[in-house]
């Protein structure tokens, strides 16, 4: 997970947890910020003193060119062939929704990606991390040793939210659950939901999934937060700044509760098309053993983690097929799962932002933003500030992400006190 903490305009660059494919693999917080019209990357600043910090759950790659990762993104570079794509594969945008050839594009290198080969220990006097033993080099050993423990680490990050207004943003599955083989199974512990509920009480919080609002509020199942699920495509936030409101996409319903909020929904219109591509995927896919489609309401998901891999080149072509007819949507890989949305400008980073307006945290220089999130979808929170940050930490799993809320709630009280 990395964790980044600035002193400019924050843009809508939260941290990522878990980039690797097992959610016990060493994860980085990365922290971003970025000063009023102007982006910046993954350093320790102040966000105009706006403090932005996403704090980010993405596992930490064995080898950046089997999860296809941005260069950018890591402070070494190895041998061999990558994805030059980057963390997330788009279709081109001369023909968008057309794959041509599911090996020259690269999806079943990147499908492989999230099957990691056998992992051995490397220990090292502050921390143990797992590596795959065929990738294993002193390079990646020395990125890891870099970026220290969020926890180890948690008064100097304190340092950088001393007197800022701090706003929590997180990711659910591989963050706050485990990644398990059954989507409908991720599952938190109570002892997490109790931390989240604890976070909110003092922090402005929200989740940003790729599960659909719906499912994943069924999930959480705590009213004191906000929901942006769909990859930030459908948002439920907060009605007491005017500015968010006034956008097109942007209408007034109420939460469970029958409090007043603002649902704003992007990608409204796609509706009936992702409809029709669930239905055909579910339909193409049923005679495949394991194949699981997902509907998320803006976009749709197929999870290949319990297809034998014999049958991966079978899915991508099957996707491709569909695809092909539908120039308005694209593919998107994540962690044992291809994923389909709307070719919009909108991403989880958008929904940030939004979500920081809609709070009234855009145009304060006295904010700490913290995004914590698990798969590679994340990166479009980073994409928004490109530069790479003077200050990484990291953690391991869900059980450090409930340690680091956990932490967060001590500190505030502690100040209130």
């Amino acid at each position: 997970m990395w964790c980044s903490f600035g002193d400019e305009k924050f843009r809508g660059s939260p941290q990522l947890m878990d980039c690797s494919p097992s959610s016990s693999d060493k994860k980085t917080l990365k922290s971003y910020h970025q000063r009023k019209g102007k982006r910046s990357g993954l350093n320790l600043m102040e966000l105009k003193s706006n403090h932005s910090s996403p704090v980010l759950t993405d596992p930490i790659p064995v080898n950046n060119s089997r999860l296809g990762i941005h260069s950018n993104l890591l402070s070494y570079q190895q041998s061999g062939g990558s994805l030059s794509s980057g963390k997330y594969m788009t279709i081109p945008r001369k023909k968008p929704g057309k794959l041509e050839d599911v090996w020259s594009n690269g999806w079943l290198e990147a499908m492989r990606s999230s099957s990691p080969p056998r992992k051995r220990l490397i220990k090292d006097k502050d921390f143990t991390i797992e590596a795959a033993a065929d990738d294993f080099d002193i390079a990646y050993c020395s990125w890891m040793i870099k970026y220290p423990s969020a926890l180890k680490s948690f008064d100097q990050i304190l340092k950088n939210a001393k007197n800022k207004k701090v706003a929590v943003f997180l990711d659910y599955d591989g963050t706050l659950s485990p990644i398990v083989d059954d989507p409908d199974r991720a599952f938190m512990s109570d002892s997490m939901r109790s931390a989240v509920r604890d976070v909110a009480k003092y922090f402005p919080t929200a989740i940003i999934s790729g599960r659909s609002r719906d499912k994943v509020y069924e999930l959480v199942g705590l009213t004191e937060l906000y929901y942006a699920g769909s990859h930030g495509m459908d948002i439920m936030g907060p009605v007491s700044h005017a500015e968010s409101g006034d956008h097109p996409n942007c209408i007034r319903s109420t939460d469970q509760q029958g409090k007043e909020v603002n649902l704003f929904q992007p990608a409204r219109e796609f509706i009936p098309m992702i409809d029709e591509v669930l239905k055909t995927l579910v339909e193409n896919t049923k005679d495949i053993k394991g194949a699981n489609v997902e509907n998320h309401k803006f976009c749709t998901s197929v999870h290949y983690r319990n297809v034998e891999e014999k049958n991966w080149p079978t899915i991508a072509q099957r996707v491709h097929d569909i695809l092909k007819d539908y120039p308005r949507l694209r593919l998107t890989h994540g962690r044992k799962v291809l994923e389909i949305r709307p070719v919009i400008d909108w991403n989880k980073g958008k929904a940030v932002e939004f979500l920081l307006e809609s709070l009234g945290l855009s145009d304060r220089d006295d904010v700490l933003a913290i995004y914590i999130g698990d798969d590679k979808t994340d990166e479009d929170a980073f994409k928004a500030m490109p530069k790479e940050s003077n200050a990484f930490f990291s953690v391991r799993d869900p059980s450090e992400v409930k340690k680091f809320l956990k932490a967060l709630v001590t500190w505030k009280k502690f100040e209130k006190a």
